[in-house]
């Protein structure tokens, strides 16, 4: 049983949305019960947080270690973007003044179309209409700091899950010591895309999910600073549409820009393709404005080692498991990145169940419902909305 001493903070709550009627402000309340979450990454060290200042002792399992969970890993975005549902979950966290100094505003799109010069669209009509690019790594270890320092939260590195045990409905782990299994009275599977918890306990039946991989891949590049500054305008989230693929770029807080091709995997132009022909020649006929942008084009050796990152959705139902598990984020609903979507709207499923936690009886199996009943047509229409934007910003921007 993972119980470490439970993590104590006052405290009120914030807003969570508009349909939720009055805002939630009672004092915050106890909760009893020993609560373990699979994964610490965004969404598991978020969920954390809240749960922790609620009186809460949640203990995350993380199958890195410290310092991996804080460096950028091969084939995963090095930065994201924030926006309005993620940051509202940050402020009822109370960590949002923590953030901020990692966030750069994007206040439109930069469209470079062949031949031409960039075109800045706007995302809104007023100032503050704006997302923010933040680097995925840094994020996580902050989130993950701030929960073990400030808020009293147990991390257990190096321990990863493998298995569902479905009778007991709790997790196996295995971590340096061994193997065991791991119970509580609630358990959130917050480990991504290719949860473990949700293939383990959907391979008995209990539950139907199918993940669906795009067609499309990608690779990551980077632009690096210039002469100390940024090489494109830093405001920006930079897309170069070339109709069945794109080349977008994203500001870093180090001035660099992290630069991702989107392109089928088979056909022409494809990856496949691009084994023979190399990323500088496809780079000088498409992207003749980039090219001189990205010096490691240049490097044969680096290229073979690329990472190919693949894309997909996750689609489930249930997200409870025997009233004990659930599964949230990723796990329960992910999406490909094309809406800048997926990291808030996971931010967003910490809040509902914060929420929910103020505004309920307590008991994990009716809030787990409820939860699903809140989340669930929103990630479904989400899911959809952010494969209609992958044509839009690659066709028609």
């Amino acid at each position: 049983m993972c119980s470490p001493p439970c993590a104590r903070y006052g405290g009120s709550s914030n807003d969570i949305a508009a349909e939720e009627g009055a805002a939630v402000t009672a004092a915050l309340r106890t909760v009893p019960g020993r609560v373990l979450i699979v994964g610490g990454g965004l969404a598991g060290s978020l969920l954390a947080i809240l749960l922790a200042r609620r009186g809460l002792a949640p203990c995350v399992i993380e199958r890195s270690s410290e310092e991996e969970s804080r460096t950028p890993s091969g084939g995963r975005s090095i930065n994201l973007a924030l926006a309005a549902r993620g940051i509202a979950a940050l402020e009822r966290a109370g960590v949002r003044a923590d953030v901020d100094p990692l966030l750069i505003p994007m206040r439109g799109r930069s469209v470079h179309e062949p031949g031409e010069v960039p075109r800045f669209l706007p995302y809104g009509q007023r100032r503050g209409e704006e997302i923010y690019s933040v680097p995925r790594a840094t994020l996580n270890g902050l989130l993950q700091r701030l929960a073990r320092e400030r808020f009293g939260v147990e991390y257990r590195y190096r321990h990863t899950c493998v298995g569902v045990d479905a009778d007991a409905a709790s997790v196996i782990v295995k971590s340096p010591a061994g193997r065991e299994t791991l119970g509580a009275d609630a358990i959130f599977a917050a480990d991504g895309a290719g949860s473990v918890v949700r293939r383990s306990i959907a391979a008995t039946g209990a539950i139907d999910a199918r993940e669906e991989l795009l067609d499309h891949g990608y690779v990551e590049l980077t632009i690096p600073a210039r002469g100390g500054d940024f090489a494109l305008r830093p405001d920006a989230l930079h897309i170069w549409p070339r109709g069945g693929f794109m080349l977008i770029a994203l500001p870093n807080p180090d001035r660099s820009f992290t630069a991702t091709l989107f392109l089928p995997l088979n056909g022409e132009p494809s990856f496949e393709a691009l084994r023979e022909s190399g990323l500088r020649d496809f780079f000088a006929a498409e992207f003749a404005d980039a090219l001189p942008l990205i010096p490691e084009l240049g490097d044969d050796a680096r290229q073979r080692e690329r990472t190919l990152g693949t894309l997909g959705t996750v689609y489930c139902s249930p997200w409870s498991f025997r009233g004990r598990i659930l599964l949230i984020g990723d796990a329960a609903h992910a999406i490909v990145p094309f809406h800048g979507q997926g990291m808030n709207a996971a931010f967003e499923d910490c809040a509902v169940l914060d929420a929910l936690l103020a505004s309920h009886d307590p008991r994990w199996p009716g809030v787990f419902d409820a939860f699903e009943r809140r989340r669930a047509d929103d990630a479904a229409a989400i899911a959809v909305m952010a494969i209609e934007n992958y044509r839009e910003m690659r066709d028609s921007v």
